[in-house]
């Protein structure tokens, strides 16, 4: 049986070596502010496609998502320069801009503060920190359960703290987050190979039921949809053609997958253009409207592509996939394309820990 002790050994201050220092967003910056920065830092090669950024305002105006108190102190005088108080995703972008049915709406709603946003989604109302310390293994066991993102101080004054905290004082931060540590997994294949050779049926990576798109749904009814299930992303099926309602997410089951409709495609999207797009098919949107100059270079990226596996494909060749397409979920379908589910980033987490923590991959 292969051992992964040492595996087991890392921590998350080694998975921050490379990380840069943290970009953020004041509590007054505009949604359009928020939408360009993270459209900025997407252009990026090292930000890999961002879809959250942190919210900073003046320490003690604002109670921290989910009652946290994250600081970032002066260097010098050792007083707090700013706090934390939430982030702001593509999700809660999504469900801001939801329902609207104006020209004036929108306008209105793209120049909303930051601060009035967060929230939309579940994600923005918790954040948290992990201390440097912390075990690779309870990072994994934080990231597995519905956490995508943390914030991880780069000089820590609380060093003997291993574990997931919601106070935390430091002069710098970054952020680690699930694709962080999926990558993690890549570049440790080898050692890992006991776990990662199995199948992801195997390992029950596959969530079974999955809502989807029709082919004939708008980018608006997308944007809707998404908005109220909370979801970030859907796959797009073929319309049955029996009189089916396309405003309404349905069940993708055994259905043809043809595209993807997620909340980062609005990203790159110009705030100017995006009105005119929100009546045009969904699936017109996703493989025609991102190649246009219309939109940002961040959007010139792999990930757009359709990404899928097969229940038969081994956990290694859906890493591959994460990694090198940069998505966060892969649809499992079959020998014709018909969807039978997918397999995220956390489910992906939550099987390799399982599996680290069970030390008989043989097993499954």
């Amino acid at each position: 049986m292969q051992s992964y002790s040492r595996l087991m050994q890392f921590k998350v201050k080694d998975l921050m070596i490379d990380k840069r220092r943290l970009v953020e967003v004041p509590d007054n910056a505009t949604l359009g502010d928020a939408l360009n920065t993270m459209t900025i830092l997407g252009i990026k090669p090292v930000a890999n496609r961002v879809r959250a950024v942190p919210v900073a305002a003046k320490p003690g105006q604002w109670l921290g998502a989910g009652g946290s108190m994250i600081v970032e102190l002066d260097k010098q005088s050792g007083s707090a320069r700013k706090q934390y108080i939430g982030m702001v995703t593509m999700l809660d972008v999504v469900a801001h801009i939801a329902g609207d049915d104006g020209e004036s709406g929108l306008d209105k709603k793209m120049a909303a503060p930051v601060s009035s946003i967060i929230g939309h989604c579940p994600e923005g109302l918790s954040l948290w920190s992990l201390n440097p310390n912390t075990s690779i293994m309870d990072c994994m066991e934080m990231l597995s359960k519905g956490i995508h993102r943390v914030l991880v101080p780069l000089d820590s004054n609380t060093e003997n703290i291993t574990g997931p905290e919601l106070v935390e004082s430091a002069s710098a931060y970054a952020m680690l987050s699930q694709m962080d540590l999926i990558s993690f997994f890549f570049d440790q294949s080898s050692q890992l190979h006991g776990i990662l050779s199995h199948t992801v049926t195997d390992l029950s990576a596959i969530h079974n039921t999955v809502l989807a798109l029709t082919s004939q749904a708008r980018v608006k009814d997308a944007i809707q949809c998404m908005s109220i299930a909370m979801l970030n992303a859907v796959p797009i099926v073929e319309a049955s053609g029996e009189g089916e309602d396309h405003k309404q997410l349905v069940d993708g089951k055994n259905r043809r997958v043809v595209g993807t409709f997620s909340a980062s495609d609005l990203k790159g999207c110009h705030l100017a253009t995006l009105r005119s797009w929100l009546p045009l098919n969904a699936l017109e949107f996703v493989e025609k409207i991102p190649r246009t100059l219309l939109f940002t270079a961040a959007t010139s990226t792999p990930g757009r592509e359709l990404v899928t596996c097969h229940v038969t494909s081994t956990l290694a060749q859906v890493i591959h996939m994460v990694t090198t397409k940069r998505v966060h979920r892969v649809w499992v379908v079959d020998q014709n394309g018909g969807l039978q589910g997918l397999v995220s980033l956390t489910d992906i987490i939550a099987v390799v820990r399982s599996a680290l923590l069970s030390g008989a991959p043989d097993l499954f």
